[in-house]
């Protein structure tokens, strides 16, 4: 099993910062949203990660690197504590830009060279998630119970209609199609598609079949999945444990105050605020 992640747009909701930082390694707190992704791949078992970046995203492959002085310094003056803070991770990662932004089926035609006809579970970094068994792990197993591609989905989000929103077939498991934004009434089901798929390497046969034939500007995932869900080889898992949404400021700061929960000498400091905000 391999694991990708999509880190290859331009996160223009968070300009300016992004015109030199890359989405991906803004922080909560003092971690960057891609090491939530590589930690919930290595606690899932996955060890062989491709990171699809583009031009001005090297900072990525840096964090994801030895920090040799670093290591040096902290070594020569004991502090075991910092040292492991910066720890490589124990994966391999290999590393492809996505010359053009020309869409998310574009972007995961890149890594297909790498996946050696293995699955791969693509993540974005956007979409964090939290809980036990990790996110990643349960696509796994629902993926070893049916043999099939596994989206997960969120169960009866608010503003559902904000989604893409998943059609399911008669079975309750398979998935036949994908509704996006449906006027509300109108939802075909009360699964909303979230941004974590496992992948079969068919998929991404399907995907270099759609590009060969796409006229457009920006190529989608869309064309493979409906490939895969006429074969009947689709199911979704609704995801279990807390996700959090970094895809824009609200969101990204409602996961930085989640997040700070975790950190009990930061509690005190959100409950003064909390304070000072009811004045």
């Amino acid at each position: 099993m391999k694991g990708i992640i999509v880190a290859a747009g331009y996160g223009t909701r968070f300009l300016p910062v992004t015109k030199t930082l890359p989405k991906e390694m803004l922080p909560l707190l003092n971690k960057p949203s891609l090491a939530f992704i590589v930690e919930e791949f290595l606690a899932s078992g996955i060890r062989d990660i491709i990171v699809i970046t583009s031009r001005r995203k090297r900072s990525i492959e840096d964090y994801l690197d030895r920090e040799v002085e670093l290591e040096a310094l902290f070594q020569a003056e004991g502090a075991l504590d910092k040292l492991a803070a910066i720890r490589p991770y124990d994966a391999h990662f290999s590393f492809v830009r996505q010359t053009e932004m020309r869409g998310t089926g574009h972007a995961l035609l890149a890594a297909k060279p790498f996946l050696d006809g293995e699955p791969a579970v693509v993540a974005y970094p956007d979409d964090l998630h939290f809980g036990s068994p990790p996110l990643t792990a349960q696509l796994i197993a629902a993926w070893k119970k049916t043999g099939c591609c596994v989206m997960a989905s969120l169960h009866n989000p608010p503003h559902l209609e904000r989604y893409g929103v998943l059609k399911l077939a008669s079975d309750g498991l398979h998935v036949e199609g994908l509704v996006e934004k449906p006027a509300p009434g109108q939802e075909p089901s009360r699964e909303a598609s979230l941004g974590r798929y496992l992948y079969l390497p068919e998929f991404f046969d399907h995907l270099e079949e759609g590009w060969k034939n796409h006229t457009g500007r920006e190529y989608f995932h869309v064309y493979a999945l409906e490939r895969m869900m006429e074969q009947e080889k689709v199911v979704f898992h609704p995801a279990q444990g807390e996700r959090l949404d970094t895809g824009d400021l609200a969101g990204f700061f409602q996961a930085t105050l989640r997040y700070a929960r975790q950190f009990p000498e930061l509690v005190a400091i959100l409950k003064e605020e909390a304070r000072n905000l009811g004045a």
